[in-house]
């Protein structure tokens, strides 16, 4: 009796040959800056980090079965490693665009690919959503200058090791992950800017696929980066009361507005209405009716988030805004400071430090909140 053979696991593969070039070059992004950054002597990476993840999966070559994109964006460096492969579809130019990597995504989804397997930034993941049908696999090796999407892997090694989990047929959990880009003429111009594209399904796995946006990472500006990118995605008609802090200072900073560090800042729809501003004033804002969010942070290694240098934050200004909207801006790392304490309540008003007494919202990274208590008593 002859055996069946196994099928084949069959993975597409992209390359976007310019993707990080303008990282090194201090550009911020690789889009329309590629001649720029070649001409200041800038190597192209995205094949070395391709290169990275399939040495990965070389042990379960006889497994696979690899449909590439032509030439530099998947074809050259596959046969230089020996990799037995398909060439699918052409190129247009010897300069590669866009539209390749949404035409050759197309035409590798529609040969049947389990995995479609793709190197670059957020721009190509862009790209590759637009071009293929909702469910279908694919993976992110990390390439570009600025990975705010989570359809990539952590690292190209990891994306080897995620790979080399689906050829050998071990349970991987499947899930959907956004696709983000970031506004790369605004982001040079110190304003940060991201838009929501789409979904994409991938293999979830923890130890090996980034979050949106990466919200672990506690370099502190790059947090505040990714806060800011949120706020500014939420509806424009919310204002914003932000309180006294380095903290909120930042966040404004990053939306390319002049804040104040010591005051009380308004903002809404990207403009600030009022710097500085006095509780009078805040008052006088409110009764022009409108939604509402009052953002403090907590006093570092302290705790006071009400009480404590932002008493235009007056009882009458939390109430008109409402208990549940007066949220904390904090890192994670600023929250191990308190090694377990609460927050700290102290508005001039017993009663409202009571009823806000019990566990508070905290903004600490790009679309991720947290719950953290709040006590009148320490």
């Amino acid at each position: 009796m002859t055996e069946t053979p196994l099928q084949r696991f069959r993975i597409g593969l992209i390359i976007n040959p310019l993707a990080g070039l303008g990282g090194q070059a201090a550009l911020k992004g690789s889009d329309n800056v590629a001649d720029q950054a070649l001409a200041m002597g800038v190597q192209p990476l995205a094949n070395e980090r391709v290169r990275q993840a399939m040495q990965g999966v070389l042990p379960y070559a006889e497994r696979i079965e690899l449909l590439v994109a032509p030439g530099a964006m998947g074809a050259d460096l596959v046969a230089e490693m020996g990799l037995e492969h398909q060439v699918i579809g052409q190129l247009a130019n010897a300069r590669t665009q866009a539209e390749d990597t949404c035409r050759l995504a197309t035409e590798l989804v529609d040969r049947g690919v389990d995995l479609l397997l793709f190197a670059g930034g957020d721009g190509t993941a862009r790209d590759i959503c637009s071009s293929i049908p909702a469910g279908q696999l694919v993976l992110g090796i990390p390439a570009g200058v600025k990975i705010h999407s989570g359809v990539y892997a952590v690292n190209p090694r990891a994306a080897g090791e995620l790979v080399s989990l689906l050829v050998r047929g071990e349970l991987v959990r499947l899930g959907e992950a956004e696709v983000r880009d970031i506004d790369e003429e605004a982001f040079r111009e110190g304003r940060v800017r991201t838009r929501h594209f789409g979904e994409l399904a991938i293999p979830e796995e923890g130890r090996f696929v980034q979050q949106v946006k990466q919200g672990g990472r506690e370099t502190e500006t790059l947090v505040l980066d990714d806060i800011a990118a949120w706020l500014q995605e939420e509806d424009p008609q919310i204002g914003w009361i932000l309180g006294p802090g380095s903290t909120n200072l930042g966040l404004l900073e990053a939306m390319g507005l002049e804040g104040t560090l010591l005051g009380v800042d308004v903002l809404r729809d990207g403009q600030l209405l009022a710097v500085d501003a006095t509780e009078q004033q805040l008052w006088q804002l409110l009764q022009q009716g409108g939604e509402w969010r009052i953002l403090v942070t907590a006093i570092g290694g302290q705790g006071h988030i009400l009480g404590r240098g932002n008493q235009q934050i007056s009882p009458r200004v939390v109430r008109a805004v409402g208990l549940d909207n007066l949220l904390v801006v904090a890192t994670k790392t600023k929250l191990k400071t308190l090694a377990g304490r609460p927050f700290l309540l102290d508005s001039g008003e017993a009663e409202l430090d009571q009823q806000l007494t019990g566990l508070r919202r905290v903004l600490s990274g790009y679309r991720e909140e947290m719950l953290y208590p709040a006590s009148w008593r320490a």
